[in-house]
């Protein structure tokens, strides 16, 4: 048996197959038909503007011999794209499938459903014979530039950014929760300066966010202006309108985008570079903090919540692997791969137009697809975890040495006030700490065994790996 010979048609990559559930919202804005579904939009849209004029033209008709559509011939264009299901994808890929070309494919099953109008409103209307004002003065590019920008918008605003949120709004809650929870640090892996829990994960947070910014004041370009962007062929047909405020009203009211006046016969893909270089920001930020947790896990200051009936390793039963924080990684790698890639090709053309950019932002799905399974991944192990306080609380008084650092520094103090005997205070530190276990009453013996004064010998003597933490809980303030 031939696996190409099953139907219905087996999945080549695992965003349709393995994970179709964790990526399945993102076919809604990033998938073929939704793109076609897009582009119906902005030609029916595009029609109703020319027929009935806007507000700056006091609502005149823009193109000649063309009456005003009525309210119910404008709801009839807009049910075009909005009844595009199953059939209408059936239809669409036939009339592809004879003219080679995805976007003329759109402009004749808009044909086919003005032709349908009279059997479906039951009485005359010119919606018959406006065939003519479909696709007009348009080139390809003029309809997928804005379908694009409207489909990669939407994705983001209803599907990706949600999902990124509620990681920052977990983080968030857990950083509040644990930001009294001291820790023992590890620099280049050895133990150094206590910290919090809350404090570390607010750093998190606090990187997240300011990505977060950047992504809501993304802006998102549209263009409609001709085969090279001069209104060429819009002059010729009609040399008297406004064409530049025309198309102005069309990107920024109709269609929801920002409007660029200044374009080759493509839109320069510029936001999109700007928009999937903070993504792939964001998935390098999220990789950091998978590789991180997944190192807690491994060192025990967190413990992970056995899934009933998972089995974590086939032949060693007692372990229960993070791999949750692996998924994550790995597919956050494999974004930011596809996401680098497109910025690097869409801002880049062939002088006025060349068909790289068409191949690749087909991968746009592709590229938020791995995005968004990781983060399903990330929210789903952050939840089955919790903090290991004895191991933490034994770690830290396993770990007196990290003491020096306060001493050493109170040392310097007392050298600066002239203090005899605190000469070279790092030296005099680094002689009893390095490589030696050190306990408690080592670092009060040789806090006694220097001149300071009772007052910053209480001090040091009261001070614990536990209680060595700075201001580190405060600093999760700074999330707010």
């Amino acid at each position: 048996m031939k696996l190409t010979d099953i139907c219905p048609a087996i999945a080549l990559t695992p965003l349709d197959g393995r994970y179709h559930n964790q990526t399945a919202s993102l076919v809604e804005y990033l998938s073929e038909p939704a793109l076609n579904r897009e582009r119906m939009r902005v030609e029916v849209e595009w029609m109703i503007l020319l027929a009935n004029g806007y507000k700056g033209n006091d609502f005149k008709t823009i193109v000649d011999g063309v009456k005003p559509l009525t309210d119910e011939e404008c709801d009839y264009l807009r049910t075009i794209p909005e009844n595009f299901g199953a059939e209408g994808i059936k239809r669409h890929a036939a009339h592809e499938a004879v003219t080679h070309h995805d976007v003329k494919a759109v402009e004749y099953y808009i044909d086919d459903e003005l032709d349908k109008a009279e059997q479906v409103l039951g009485h005359k209307t010119q919606l018959s014979d406006l065939k003519t004002l479909v696709h007009f003065a348009c080139t390809s590019e003029d309809i997928n530039n804005l379908s694009i920008a409207r489909c990669v918008k939407n994705a983001v605003e209803n599907v990706y950014r949600p999902n990124l949120q509620a990681i920052v709004d977990y983080l968030t809650q857990k950083a509040q929760e644990y930001r009294d929870m001291p820790m023992l640090s590890l620099t280049h892996g050895q133990p150094a300066t206590p910290t919090t829990l809350g404090k570390e994960l607010a750093v998190f947070v606090y990187r997240l966010n300011r990505q977060l910014k950047h992504l809501n004041s993304q802006e998102y370009l549209g263009k409609i202006n001709g085969a090279t962007g001069t209104f060429g062929a819009h002059l010729a047909a009609f040399p008297n309108v406004d064409w530049l405020s025309v198309s102005k009203e069309f990107v920024e009211n109709r269609m929801g985008l920002c409007f660029n006046p200044l374009t080759t016969q493509i839109e320069s893909h510029d936001w999109q570079a700007e928009l999937y270089s903070t993504v792939s920001h964001i998935n390098h930020i999220l990789h950091n903090l998978a590789v991180d947790v997944w190192m807690y896990i491994s060192r025990g200051v967190f413990v992970q919540v056995p899934v009933k009936g998972a089995t974590g390793s086939s032949t060693m039963p007692h372990k229960v692997n993070p791999i949750r924080f692996e998924n994550a990684e790995a597919n956050l790698e494999i974004s930011c791969a596809l996401f680098d890639t497109l910025c690097a090709t869409l801002t880049e053309s062939r002088w006025q137009r060349d068909l790289t950019d068409s191949t690749t932002q087909r991968n746009v799905g592709s590229a938020f697809g791995y995005a968004l399974l990781a983060l399903n991944n990330l929210l789903g192990g952050l939840k089955s975890i919790h903090p290991n306080t004895q191991m933490m609380s034994e770690e830290l008084n396993n770990n007196w040495e990290v003491l020096g650092e306060p001493i050493q520094t109170a040392m310097r103090a007392q050298e600066i006030a002239g203090v005899e005997g605190m000469e070279k205070p790092y030296e005099q530190v680094k002689e009893l700490m390095r490589g030696h276990s050190i306990s408690r009453q080592d670092v009060e013996d040789f806090i006694s065994s220097r001149n300071f004064d009772a007052q910053t010998a209480n001090r040091l003597k009261n001070l614990t790996p536990e209680s060595y933490t700075g201001i580190a809980s405060r600093l999760v303030d700074f999330i707010q």
